[in-house]
């Protein structure tokens, strides 16, 4: 029977009707999967054809592996914890990347997002830290500098920067890095523009991506030799 419905759902994908999934409303047989179809369409990307698809397939799957599915989200959701340097994704306190001795820890990467620090690690070219803000800032949609962590990034340099620090740069060693590793979009810039003028007091080197990336590019999409070539080269950052 489920092998006829997806046949069915693969004939309207080819052969669409004049309304589309906003107002795409499928009789179901059964309450539970209609109520499997609106959580799995809640996901961002999916329509309701498609939400209906995955659910007539988890159908098809041994007990044991919908289970282990189900409970990989629910401790995705229950467990996960953010690393209290960076702000991370982390199973610990402090992430791996924070608690690598390896790192250069007087440079900091800042980013918008967990996709972007992975994107910049597959690319091999940086070892140093990072700082997730969870978005930037975005006038449109609501978001403020309040609504990332850009005031735990101050905090961060700030004391990177106090005599009490191993990393104060009176004895002449080199002076901390942050990389403004943004978008080049309106928001992305004006992200970079408002943590310069949050940090510029403390007399760290600020550096941004060189342009290798097309305006408005987000990292996630940048191919690795790109993305390592903006690394490698970047710039001093000029407000």
């Amino acid at each position: 029977m489920a092998n006829i419905a997806e046949k069915w759902l693969f004939l309207q994908d080819l052969f669409p009707k004049q309304n589309n999934d906003m107002t795409y409303k499928e009789n179901y047989p059964s309450k539970l999967l209609e109520d499997a179809v609106d959580a799995i369409s809640s996901l961002p990307g999916v329509g309701r054809r498609s939400a209906l698809r995955l659910a007539l397939h988890l159908l098809k799957q041994p007990q044991e592996n919908v289970h282990h599915f189900t409970k990989a989200i629910d401790r995705l959701r229950d467990d996960v914890r953010y690393c209290r340097q960076c702000m991370m994704i982390s199973d610990d306190e402090v992430c791996s990347i924070c608690s690598d001795n390896s790192r250069d820890r007087r440079t900091i990467c800042v980013v918008e997002s967990v996709r972007d620090v992975m994107s910049i690690e597959n690319t091999g070219q940086y070892h140093g830290v990072y700082h997730v803000l969870g978005g930037i800032i975005s006038p449109i949609n609501g978001i403020g500098p309040s609504d990332l962590t850009i005031r735990q990034l101050v905090d961060r340099i700030a004391w990177m920067t106090s005599p009490a620090s191993m990393f104060d740069a009176g004895d002449g060693a080199d002076v901390p890095e942050v990389i403004l590793a943004l978008s080049g979009d309106v928001e992305g810039e004006t992200t970079s523009f408002y943590i310069y003028r949050q940090i510029a007091q403390y007399g760290v080197k600020v550096s941004s991506l060189a342009r290798g990336l097309g305006f408005g590019d987000d990292l996630e999409y940048a191919d690795e030799i790109t993305l390592g070539r903006s690394i490698i080269n970047r710039q001093v950052f000029r407000p």
